[in-house]
């Protein structure tokens, strides 16, 4: 993320095409509010993406593969903050399903038409599910059927609505075969089906797939993806005929990249482009990460938002970039920017965010074996709980209690890549003794423990770097020594990391454990500046976060856990004048101002600054590169 920079002639205005108005915002309300965001506004491994709008909202759905409970399905209101809301298809409801890694669910293609919610998945065959509403209850998957004429249905399919209502599903088989056919009522095929296999009967498109469809001013659009590399494409027609004659190549869907700092430079399996009100269309798609010089492929294929705009009839998707955007005018409900969650486990129920590497660790937790905390309890390999790795920088706090007495006996903090071939683990454990033991590969850092078998671990994320500590109390910690290297975990992974990304969470072995406490941002730790999700108008230097206009500037970091309440904050960098920054919680309009600071002091909060929140940190006009930030941290009550 270092040496990011925006460029203020970048946002100066936009107006919205296809509206029918071209109106200019006032470039000062950007410094003021939050009206830009950074992508991927879906940060970690969220691969296939699709998407619909019903009413105001919005939901999202794509490739669960062998992560589960299958098929999380998301919420938004704004396109940019999102949240999980359901999960479609648990365990006990998978038996038909591979349960290893690259297999599992693939496609998740939410839709709405019948006055009903649907998904359709691929897993040994064509399925999909049923809801009243996007929180569920989801039916029980059904087999979708098919015949001769339109074959096996293949996967990574999608579902096209009709401005009459009539609904399609987008068919891929294979390299060669594009199909259309009509849903009936009962979700199931009907009419006769549209021959497309023209698209890509001589490789065209390498594997033309993820097909979406939409329409407008009278044409049909068909937009087929390369394949997981990169590569979108267009083409349109006037009506939905198997007749090549009948439909125009339209070439690249998106602009060229001229970004040379973007790491995203190849998005692609985008979903169907969609309108809002004001006339602005907009779409997601996914891209691996890989900025110049660097490499995080390993945390998987990110989604990112991007607008759509129109020269005449000919679709565009804007390029991607490393800077500011402007968001959609749509409201936000609520809801963060997309991060790990923490969780205190005194809940009935696992949280949405959580999942499983395989089925059989679905069964290998427990709430209530004790109160406030989760029990992990191995029946065979590995007991886990895991989230999707959303960051480059942060802390992950947990405490475990553990009696291990054997080599095989481990609790604590675990990344996974998406075959669990490259693994990083902080944990207590037994090697020669009871020990604290940090483990990347090769590399191993330890410390004797000297706790007892209840102990708090606490994991540094640096980019590449992981630093391992622990603590009796939670208070006072203990180095385990240099950081360790997460490069073999970060970097592209043999045969595409078997689809998914990096997963971090708890894990057991041996012995059971249990956690009373996960968080994955520890705002009592130190946050670096330079982990921003979000930004306007400022810049990381060697020498902290700076704004680089007169104006002011702003950046945010995501999901702050300051547990039970903190009572001050305070920031490590450099001020060449008296200069003072905000800290706002959660937006700089409708959020709470929580503190004015300089570099080098701490400022008193007032009460009720608890739980997780967005931490906004706002430059003030007239400071252009004259107070730099590098870290933030608050202090507990």
């Amino acid at each position: 993320m270092m040496g990011r920079i925006f460029f203020m002639a970048v946002l100066l205005g936009f107006g919205l095409a296809g509206s029918g108005q071209n109106y200019r915002v006032d470039s000062s309300v950007y410094y003021q509010q939050v009206m830009t965001y950074v992508n991927p506004v879906l940060p970690g491994d969220h691969p296939d993406p699709t998407l619909i709008r019903v009413g105001k909202d919005f939901y999202h759905c794509g490739s669960s593969f062998h992560f589960n409970p299958y098929l999380p399905v998301y919420h938004s209101t704004d396109l940019v903050h999102w949240e999980v809301i359901s999960r479609v298809v648990p365990p006990s409801r998978a038996s038909f399903v591979t349960d290893r890694p690259s297999a599992g669910i693939w496609q998740g293609a939410i839709t709405y038409f019948y006055g009903s919610y649907w998904i359709y998945f691929s897993s040994n065959g064509q399925w999909f599910s049923k809801a009243s509403s996007p929180y569920g209850p989801w039916s029980e998957p059904v087999a979708v059927k098919t015949d001769a004429a339109t074959g096996w249905l293949g996967y990574d399919n999608s579902i096209f609505v009709d401005d009459d209502g009539r609904p399609y599903m987008v068919i891929k088989n294979g390299q060669k075969i594009n199909r259309l056919r009509a849903l009936g009522r009962d979700g199931q095929l009907t009419d006769s089906v549209i021959n497309l296999d023209w698209i890509n009967a001589h490789l065209q498109y390498s594997w033309a797939e993820g097909p979406v469809m939409c329409k407008r001013n009278g044409y049909y659009y068909y937009f087929p993806a390369g394949d997981v590399s990169g590569g979108q494409y267009v083409l349109r027609g006037k009506k939905l005929t198997a007749d090549s004659t009948q439909w125009e190549r339209l070439g690249d869907f998106f602009r060229p990249v001229t970004d040379s700092r973007t790491g995203f430079r190849r998005p692609n399996h985008i979903s169907a482009p969609l309108q809002l009100a004001d006339g602005s269309w907009w779409t997601i798609g996914q891209s691996y990460d890989k900025p110049p010089g660097d490499d995080w492929s390993g945390a998987g294929r990110q989604t990112s938002l991007f607008r759509v705009v129109w020269e005449g009839d000919r679709p565009w998707g804007e390029a991607p970039v490393s800077t500011p955007v402007a968001s959609p005018r749509l409201a936000n409900a609520g809801i963060p920017w997309r991060s790990v969650r923490s969780d205190g486990f005194d809940r009935d129920s696992l949280g949405l965010w959580w999942h499983f590497l395989n089925r059989r660790a679905a069964s290998e937790y427990s709430l209530s074996a004790r109160s406030g905390w989760m029990r992990l309890t191995p029946r065979g390999d590995t007991a886990h709980v895991m989230q999707k790795q959303t960051d480059r920088y942060y802390t992950a706090v947990t405490r475990v209690d553990m009696d291990a007495v054997a080599a095989v006996d481990k609790a604590g903090i675990m990344l996974s890549n998406g075959n669990s071939h490259v693994v990083v683990c902080l944990y207590t454990g037994f090697d020669d003794g009871k020990k604290i033991i940090l483990r990347a590969g090769d590399e191993v850092r330890s410390v004797s423990n000297t706790m007892g078998r209840t102990v708090w671990l606490k994991l540094t994320r640096n980019e590449h770097m992981l630093t391992g500590y622990c603590s009796a109390d939670g208070v006072s910690w203990v180095s385990l020594g240099e950081p360790v290297s997460a490069v073999a975990l970060d970097k592209v992974q043999p045969n595409f990391n078997s689809w998914v990304g990096t997963s971090v969470g708890l894990f057991a072995e041996g012995g059971m454990a249990d956690f009373d406490t996960w968080v994955c941002k520890d705002g009592f730790s130190s946050l670096e500046a330079a982990g921003y999700s979000n930004y306007y108008s400022v810049e990381a230097t060697d020498r902290g976060v700076t704004n680089s206009s007169d104006r002011g500037g702003w950046f945010m970091i995501s999901g702050v856990d300051l547990g039970d309440g903190a009572r001050g904050v305070s920031l490590t960098g450099a001020s060449l004048r008296d200069g003072r920054v905000e800290i706002w919680m959660d937006d700089l309009k409708k959020g709470e101002k929580i503190a004015s600071v300089a570099p080098g002091e701490e400022a008193l909060l007032p009460g009720g600054v608890a739980g997780s929140h967005d931490i906004f940190v706002k430059f003030p006009a007239g400071a252009s590169r004259q107070i730099f930030i590098k870290r933030i941290l608050f202090t507990k009550q």
